[in-house]
């Protein structure tokens, strides 16, 4: 006989529900180039209209561990997002403005070149 799940949860201490609640939520913020276009509910060819290439250049790029930022930066854009590359270190995290959109140009240095 079967044994339903929630039969099996009810077993779990508060601790061990907490851990795999936490889990879950960890899980939930880590994805896959594969996963998080699945997840926005495109296909390869939608993405590719929208970056300029073909299909077969979306499947390669979701293939990668090893790309450029703007690559990346562009592929997150074609799904309407924003790309922020983050140091994170135990005492806090510093985002790192070096690879910021190189389209919108920086609010001081567009002040700067007009003053």
């Amino acid at each position: 006989m079967a044994t339903k799940w929630r039969d099996v949860r009810k077993t779990h201490s508060p601790e061990v529900e907490a851990m795999i609640k936490q889990q879950v939520k960890d899980a939930a913020g880590v994805m896959t180039l594969y996963q998080l276009r699945e997840a926005r509910s495109l296909t390869q060819v939608n993405l590719a209209k929208v970056l300029e290439v073909n299909q077969g250049a979306v499947s390669r790029m979701e293939k990668r561990t090893d790309m450029y930022v703007s690559t990346l930066r562009s592929y997150i854009q074609a799904m309407g997002g924003q790309l922020q590359v983050k140091a994170i270190f135990p005492e806090g995290e510093v985002e790192i403005e070096q690879f910021g959109s190189m389209a919108e140009p920086r609010q001081e240095t567009q002040a700067a070149t007009h003053a």
